[in-house]
């Protein structure tokens, strides 16, 4: 008797990835036959990048697109295997204007497009934040670097990004530990949110990791960045296919310490 085996696609879905990062992790996913559905601000920009790819419209700053999206998930069936939440921004200087957006995007925006998505990954599937060295809580000094260790609940990273913000507009936001640099104390609060999520979902077995793909050379990391985007998109695809850690962080596939 002739046996037929039948391998069902695995399909992810990777914001920001009409470019850098998000774009080479799609390029290695659908290498590995992934189907791959690039989430970009602008659709126009993503669309013929990765043969095959899907390009929805998504803008982490905008809370009507987030719910766009997950509606047409949920209309058209589909199941996400893993979630790659890659889009961020890095801004120049530091003042309020820049802490309340930069946590607005890498840390609220993530959280909002996670809680709209995770109804859409499948039991048993993954999700992945793409944080950053900078986020290592040895970028914290005391009380700070402890309540951020400590953070129990995602309305307490919520209220973490708050009352940094609220410290930068006072002036007093060293004092309490936190450094001058909105984008570390997002990948920080990002990585805290990840040790949370992983332990509510648990039990739909959904994995829930923090990747470091290290200093690369994107827009974002700039032309002096030791890593090609190749080396930092293959530090997220082994994170992506990780088959039981839930709640680490890792670099180049292997866990590292927050």
């Amino acid at each position: 008797m002739l046996a037929i085996f039948v391998t069902m696609q695995r399909t992810a879905l990777i914001t920001g990835g009409n470019r850098g990062l998000g774009l080479e992790t799609a390029r290695q996913l659908a290498a590995r036959d992934w189907r791959v559905i690039l989430g970009s601000r602008d659709p126009a920009k993503a669309r013929g990048l990765v043969p095959g790819a899907d390009v929805r419209a998504i803008d982490l700053g905008d809370a009507a697109s987030i719910a766009a999206l997950a509606s047409v998930l949920v209309g058209e069936g589909i199941t996400l295997d893993a979630l790659v939440n890659n889009a961020a921004i890095s801004m120049r200087g530091f003042d309020t204007h820049v802490a309340e957006r930069t946590l607005a995007v890498n840390l609220l925006g993530t959280l909002q497009v996670t809680a709209a998505l995770t109804p859409r990954v499948a039991d048993g599937g993954t999700i992945v934040m793409v944080s950053s060295g900078m986020g290592e809580l040895s970028a914290l000094r005391p009380p700070a670097r402890g309540r951020v260790e400590r953070a129990a609940s995602l309305a307490e990273a919520r209220a973490l990004a708050a009352e940094f913000v609220a410290g930068v507009r006072a002036g007093k936001h060293e004092a309490a530990g936190w450094p001058s640099s909105a984008y570390s104390v997002s990948k920080a609060l990002l990585n805290a949110a990840t040790r949370v999520l992983a332990r509510e979902l648990a039990g739909r077995r959904i994995r829930v990791n923090a990747v470091c793909p290290g200093w690369v050379r994107t827009d974002l990391g700039g032309p002096r960045a030791p890593r090609d985007v190749g080396e930092g998109a293959a530090s997220i695809v082994a994170t992506v296919l990780e088959p039981r850690a839930t709640g680490g962080f890792f670099r180049d596939g292997q866990p590292i310490g927050w």
